[in-house]
């Protein structure tokens, strides 16, 4: 099965349990994608890391994240949409998804469903289905409707996990504010503090709250952003590390390597050569 809608302006939304065939899905750089296991399991690799998801497991990807899928033993859904058919960021009030959801780190979101939810997203995705059926000129904005209630859907849950109350919404907005900023801004600002300005807060205040919800420090946030794009430049571009090491924002390429050395515990050059070779 494999359904999709595109608008005129170049928007798409695509449902499909073949994923792993279509080479063309598999390389467009656009789309943002929740891969979902309804039965058995799936073998993949995402920036170059194994990862075997079991059952109403659901992981969710950016346009920046490079997957290969390797084993297939059961059933399993994807849901793709590119930015053209929903901004995340411009629509971030209506689904509160952007930098939880989705950020572009290789610390990937995995949730494990209970049967309720797991019946919760069944549901949507059966009216989805359906939705693509209806030939009429409602028909896109009823998608666009499906697939804002699957997001939501997806980040309640991830927001049960986190334990995130009511009362702790505004707190964790600057969370998620901070891991699109880092996104946004890690070239060129490498220090908590250039953040903790934009965000109108101190240091100690935001490693406070990331502390809260059991989330790696401010600056080792940065860090993971910064050596998740060497990765990637690294393995899946022929860019030497010194073109790297300017992309990156490093002053030279000893100042990159001391960086690379120290996350990895290997040399770039060491790096590169085993992963290529594997």
């Amino acid at each position: 099965m494999e359904l999709c809608f595109n608008t005129k302006l170049k928007g798409c939304i695509i449902l499909t349990r073949d994923f792993h065939t279509n080479i063309s899905l598999l390389r467009d750089k656009s789309l943002y994608k929740f891969i979902w296991v309804q039965n058995g399991t799936l073998t993949l690799e995402i920036d170059h890391v194994e990862m075997v998801l079991e059952k109403d497991e659901i992981i969710t990807l950016t346009p920046l994240h490079h997957i290969k899928i390797k084993k297939v033993s059961g059933e399993y859904l994807t849901l793709l949409f590119n930015s053209n058919f929903y901004c995340i960021y411009g629509h971030d009030s209506e689904v509160s998804c952007n930098g939880f959801l989705f950020n572009g780190t290789s610390n990937i979101l995995r949730l494990r469903l209970s049967e309720a939810e797991s019946f919760l997203l069944h549901e949507i995705s059966s009216k989805l289905i359906g939705e693509y059926r209806v030939k009429d000129n409602l028909q896109e904005e009823m998608l666009r409707i499906l697939l804002k209630r699957f997001i939501i859907t997806c980040t309640r849950i991830a927001r049960d996990r986190f334990e995130i109350t009511p009362e702790k919404e505004k707190s964790f907005d600057i969370v998620r504010q901070y891991f699109v900023l880092v996104d946004n801004n890690f070239r060129e600002k490498k220090m908590v503090q250039e953040y903790a300005g934009l965000l109108c807060r101190s240091p100690k205040t935001l490693s406070n709250l990331f502390s809260s919800y059991g989330l790696p420090s401010p600056l080792r946030v940065i860090h993971e952003r910064l050596l998740t794009e060497a990765k990637r430049l690294l393995l899946y571009s022929t860019k030497k590390a010194k073109e790297i090491a300017a992309i990156l924002g490093f002053e030279d390429l000893s100042a990159f390597s001391r960086f690379f050395k120290k996350m990895t515990g290997e040399t770039i050059s060491g790096y590169r050569k085993k992963e290529k070779r594997e």
